[in-house]
């Protein structure tokens, strides 16, 4: 990807744990890189379709000026996730925050925090079976394109499905979500948990009825075999509820463990279930 650097960017700032850091100040100093497409910028000649860096540097000094942190760590972490919210053509950003005055008493040239953050790409399945299915999937589309953490929602066509577990169990409307995020993959699971309950969501029967279910299905290249938070879903290539949606947002999407992209998934699965049925019409 494209970038923007800045390179010992000056700020005078209240910054540090000791009183007389936060009361008198000092100079820090920021690297930054903004990683971002200029192809568009670059062919028309438009400042509007680029990142103005000059904005940015006035940013971020606006920011560390008016704010006052005890640790570096801090103005570096809010620093950063307020400048990809403000700036929405940053896909990543790369930062360095300096400090040549720390109060160590020995001698040193700097020293400094780097931290790198930007929007990460996450699938969702979604589904109700019961109470107002398709306005508790609404709303819940809805909030989350409502959390600032959260950009470029889009939902797939929602379908109707057989229940999967219990088969005395009301038919599923079932979908996929894509997004970005600058939630971590347990943030934003607990966002997902927090709708969930604002629809009446109660976690008592595995596989039972439930208002609504959201399930993190891909989350980048991220692998988790956390017990809470399993991710890629574990489950996804024996669901065609799961598959048939989330093939329209990204048939050609790898999933990190297995290797096969979504459109395999579901053909497999398909061919496995054509398969089984086929016997079983033989045996009749």
């Amino acid at each position: 990807m494209d970038q923007i650097k800045i390179d010992n960017l000056e700020v005078y700032a209240y910054h540090g744990v000791f009183p007389e850091e936060t009361k008198e100040g000092q100079i820090f100093q920021i690297d930054a890189v903004l990683y971002t497409d200029l192809r568009p910028a670059g062919e028309t000649d438009e400042l509007t379709l680029s990142t103005h860096y000059g904005e940015v540097c006035q940013f971020i000094n606006r920011f560390l000026r008016e704010k006052t942190y005890l640790l570096i760590e801090a103005a570096a972490e809010h620093l950063t996730q307020e400048l990809l919210l403000a700036f929405p053509r940053i896909e990543k950003l790369e930062l360095e925050l300096k400090k040549p005055h720390a109060p160590i008493g020995l001698p040193f040239e700097n020293v400094s925090v780097k931290i790198e953050r930007g929007w990460k790409r996450a699938y969702l399945g979604i589904g109700s079976n019961l109470g107002e299915r398709q306005k508790l999937i609404d709303q819940a589309v809805m909030k989350l394109k409502e959390n600032k953490m959260i950009k470029d929602v889009k939902c797939s066509k929602i379908i109707s499905t057989e229940p999967y577990g219990d088969t005395a169990l009301y038919e599923f409307l079932n979908g996929a979500i894509e997004l970005k995020t600058l939630l971590v993959p347990d943030k934003l699971l607990e966002f997902l948990h927090q709708i969930e309950a604002e629809a009446g969501r109660e976690r008592k029967i595995h596989w039972g009825p439930r208002t609504l279910d959201l399930d993190i299905l891909f989350y980048e290249d991220f692998i988790s075999n956390d017990p809470v938070l399993t991710i890629p879903h574990p489950d996804m290539e024996n669901r065609l509820f799961v598959l048939e949606p989330l093939d329209e947002l990204c048939p050609w999407y790898f999933n990190p463990v297995t290797g096969k992209n979504v459109r395999q998934m579901l053909r497999e699965l398909k061919e496995s279930k054509a398969s089984v049925h086929a016997e079983g019409d033989g045996k009749a």
